[in-house]
């Protein structure tokens, strides 16, 4: 029987932090696919209990430049049909959003740094938000945005960009902020993405809040982790999986 948590990454500085230490404590093993490898073509869906695809500096729309974002349509797609869980972060719940066919778009502003969202009536009922706040402080960073698929739920919600995570059906999840990141890899994005002469905030004032935040941040989003692998157990049970 499938024990595998796909992880699917799309850039090396940007793996799955936090959640790491999380699935490493449950009955599933968490295995980390680089897409740029090529590595996504030997898998199937059916020999995994869930995806988590990941962030990264490309664009959905830049399939020409990045072709296995290609291969990676084509899996989603597939999951959505054999339902199995599927949680998307930032880039990855863009590519979500484009599997259920949402548009994705730039959004009103980028948003880098940290910011609050709110959830929305659904997002408050929605299993994977239970035991947290009404209002989460949450790290982005992100320029564009995706519309919520036809059928499914808004979650979360902000006045800079209102489309913070959805669900379709009973276990496709996407969220537009980063709930694994921690401060090394704050860090790591700030050297690696940050033109210092196009800077329009503190880069050295985020990661200090970045630490500030780290005890906080991580028991958040291991509720998170908890409640998504309720939605995996769940998943298992309704297919008759032990």
């Amino acid at each position: 029987m499938p024990k595998e948590i796909l992880v699917l990454k799309h850039i090396d500085i940007e793996g799955p932090g936090s959640m790491e230490d999380f699935f490493r404590n449950t009955a599933w093993n968490l295995r980390v696919i680089d897409l740029s490898a090529g590595e996504l073509r030997s898998k199937d869906v059916a020999d995994v209990v869930a995806i988590i695809s990941l962030g990264g500096p490309m664009n959905v729309y830049e399939d020409d430049k990045y072709p296995f974002l290609k291969d990676e349509d084509k899996f989603l797609r597939k999951a959505i049909r054999e339902e199995t869980p599927v949680l998307g972060i930032c880039l990855g719940a863009q590519l979500l959003a484009r599997a259920f066919d949402a548009k994705v778009k730039k959004a009103p502003g980028k948003e880098i740094g940290w910011y609050k969202v709110n959830l929305t009536n659904d997002g408050r009922r929605d299993p994977l938000f239970e035991n947290l706040p009404l209002e989460l402080d949450v790290f982005q960073w992100h320029q564009d945005s995706f519309e919520i698929p036809k059928g499914a739920a808004l979650l979360a919600e902000s006045l800079s960009c209102p489309n913070q995570a959805f669900r379709f059906g009973r276990n496709a999840y996407g969220l537009q902020f980063h709930i694994e990141v921690t401060p090394e890899m704050v860090e790591s994005w700030i050297d690696n993405y940050i033109k210092k002469e196009a800077v329009e905030f503190n880069p050295k004032d985020m990661l200090i809040e970045s630490y500030k935040r780290k005890e906080t941040f991580r028991r958040q989003a291991d509720i998170v982790y908890f409640n998504f692998a309720r939605v995996i157990a769940e998943s298992q049970k309704r297919r008759g999986v032990d």
